[in-house]
């Protein structure tokens, strides 16, 4: 645990030291980024200890405040999750180091290496704190963190308004954690998890405790529809600090409601429900928004919601299968959450790392306006199509793994005795499907509108990035190979995590994980025998046209040899049939004007896909709450007397109640 507090420690202290050398870059950026690599070293030695030994590491501490102590823990389920933590954090840092120079002068780069390291550190305690009082303020602190980096570009109007409504709905979801903590400790007369872990709470309470965990979590996750502060967040921040939110921070909620099930267990079925209704929900609407996008961020924003999705069914495949007494539908569906959850920080960080690059040397993510990318940036074209295809879930990457044994998961529910688990399986095996096809669509929009063809604009790259940005790029694309390769590497791995999750509900660990083995190295096989028929194939042709004279000449233009860079399809025309075919579901907008002359010269065309939830529900609701409050600016007249009234009756009130709850 000594190297976890040094680590932390080493994030705080270097943060600060960044800060008052910020007038000197060097020194500020071997201090921002060289404190974050060491300290995430630090903490990935302590997590991979914990994960192969599974032995816990515990620290306390007293401390002035009441209801508790500093708790600090580290199991199977924290480790796991501190891992692709301190990966990004690692990899985010040194591509931070490159991409952030041509920002030196106009920047408090100081501010911002602070703010960072505090968010490495604050995620940190979240995921080993076991105090709830502890774990409140961390995840307050993890808040406050990411707000001011979404506020780095604060001069800009659109990086203001996304930071306040990310800040606004990150305290809706810290209210309702805040509610579920108090009504868990009220149970159980204390804020330390292992007295929530002893206490057989009555179904009610779990349930209650279940669904205030929900909205809480579940805004940090991105859940549908609380996910309108992602696609304002991610485009705003820099795109390491969106690789670091998107790839782990959302995991954050993901992992208070795994935590949540190993403190308040046993499990209910309407629980899985539940998670298998926003999974489909949040996998298809997340999907569908991305297909509309034009910002190339704000695209890979709403594929986050669609992958919380997929984890949020994997979950509730697991609680269904445990419910139901299927130990094998349990397993997959537990297993295939965990791995989705490492699987997303690896391919996600990876996209975000490559629109960061094409922002980098393109000056805009607008999908549109780019184009042939790839001729100029071959390394990042390379990489963000490695991405691209782990994303979708395609052979013979990681994210086919984690996809592939959820599709298992439903075939076993298919055969299950239960009608009311048949008809579950066949629900979310159609709604994986269709999000698997959507996604495609999606990033083969994304990658040939951007990398392939002509620039559509002047707003063109030259060169190809530095090796301090490529370099991360192409170890996530590495970590993504490897565990679609050799994806039963990672079985022991999981042993730890899924034993917890599936010992609160009182049966252990729900089968052997070595019946998974067999399944995940056929996988493997299947993936090495399509890549060597790749390669045959390869060969074989260049064998053939070994002694034969390869030359190349125009295809026929139909008469029509003026073509120019705008005839070729825009992101916004390739998707439109899919767009339009489920426009319904998306509330897509297309504007056409064209003048009313016989040869019309002037026309305009736009099409959009606007979020519902933020439109619809949001914003009204935020212009409703400030009209209420601007009737309310009487309370505020300015005399100190009149607020020390307000003090004292609150006092009293609050006095009031104790004595009539001790009666």
């Amino acid at each position: 645990m000594i190297f976890l507090i040094a680590g932390i420690l080493i994030f705080v202290l270097c943060g600060i030291s960044a800060l008052v050398f910020t007038s000197k870059p060097i020194a500020c950026k071997l201090l921002g980024a060289g404190g974050t690599m060491a300290g995430s070293l630090a903490g990935l030695f302590v997590a991979f200890r914990v994960l192969i030994s599974g032995i816990p590491l515990y620290w306390h501490a007293s401390w002035q405040m009441p209801f508790g102590s500093v708790s600090l823990s580290i199991d199977a389920l924290s480790a796991f999750f501190l891992i692709p933590l301190f990966i990004l954090s690692f990899l985010g840092a040194l591509y931070a180091s490159e991409y952030l120079d041509h920002d030196a002068a106009a920047r408090n780069l100081g501010l911002h290496w602070l703010f960072y390291n505090f968010l490495v550190a604050s995620m940190a305690l979240v995921l080993t704190s076991s105090s709830g009082l502890l774990f409140i303020m961390a995840w307050e602190m993890m808040s406050l963190a990411s707000f001011f980096l979404v506020l780095y570009k604060h001069d800009d109007k659109g990086s203001r308004e996304a930071a306040w409504i990310y800040l606004i709905a990150t305290h809706i979801g810290a209210a309702f954690l805040l509610a579920f903590f108090i009504i868990a400790a009220s149970q159980t007369g204390s804020f330390d998890f292992d007295s929530f872990a002893k206490h057989s709470f009555p179904p009610a309470v779990s349930g209650l405790l279940f669904a205030l965990g929900l909205v809480g979590f579940g805004s940090k996750a991105g859940f549908v529809p609380f996910h309108v502060w992602l696609p304002k967040a991610h485009p705003a921040a820099p795109s390491h600090v969106s690789a670091l939110m998107s790839g782990v921070m959302i995991k954050m909620g993901i992992y208070g409601i795994m935590r949540s099930l190993v403190l308040f267990g046993p499990f209910q079925e309407w629980w899985g429900l539940v998670l298998v209704s926003i999974g489909c929900v949040s996998g298809i609407l997340g999907v569908l928004l991305a297909l509309g996008q034009h910002d190339l961020k704000r695209l890979l924003a709403f594929s986050s919601v669609e992958n919380i999705g997929i984890i949020s069914l994997c979950m509730g495949a697991g609680i269904l299968g445990a419910c139901n007494n299927n130990p094998l539908i349990e397993t997959l569906g537990f297993f295939a959450a965990l791995l989705h959850v490492v699987n997303h920080a690896f391919f996600k960080g990876l996209l975000f790392l490559g629109a960061g690059a094409v922002l980098h040397a393109a000056h805009t993510t607008q999908i549109d306006k780019l184009g042939g990318l790839i001729k100029k940036m071959p390394f990042t074209a390379f990489a963000f199509l490695i991405g691209s295809v782990a994303i979708c879930g395609l052979p013979v990457l990681n994210g086919f793994v984690s996809e592939f044994m959820l599709y298992m998961a439903g075939f076993f529910g298919l055969q299950s005795q239960a009608s009311s688990m048949f008809l579950i399986a066949a629900v979310f095996m159609t709604s994986l499907a269709l999000i698997g096809g959507l996604a495609t669509a999606c990033f083969t929009k994304a990658f040939g509108s951007i990398f392939l063809g002509e620039p559509r604009s002047q707003q063109t790259a030259h060169h190809d990035v530095g090796l301090c940005m490529r370099i991360p790029m192409y170890a996530l694309a590495s970590l993504c190979a490897i565990i679609g390769l050799f994806s039963w590497l990672v079985v022991p791995m999981l042993c730890g995590p899924l034993s917890l999750i599936a010992s609160s509900n009182q049966s252990g660990i729900p089968i052997t994980l070595a019946t998974l083995s067999p399944w995940l190295k056929g996988i493997s096989l299947g993936c090495a025998l399509f890549i060597a028929v790749i390669l045959l194939l390869i060969l074989l042709r260049k064998r053939l046209l070994k002694n034969r004279v390869v030359s190349s000449s125009p295809t026929w233009d139909c008469g029509f040899s003026a073509g120019t860079p705008r005839i070729q399809y825009t992101g916004s025309s390739f998707t439109q049939p899919v767009t339009n075919f489920f426009r319904k579901l998306s509330f897509s907008k297309q504007t056409l004007k064209v003048d009313s002359s016989i040869f019309p010269q002037n026309w305009t065309f736009e099409s959009d896909v606007p979020d519902a939830a933020l439109d619809k529900v949001y914003l009204p609701g935020f212009k409703l709450i400030g009209f209420v409050l601007s009737k309310l600016k009487w309370l505020q007249g300015g005399k100190v007397h009149v607020y020390v009234l307000y003090i004292v009756l609150t006092l009293i009130a609050f006095l009031t109640w104790n004595f009539l709850w001790a009666k």
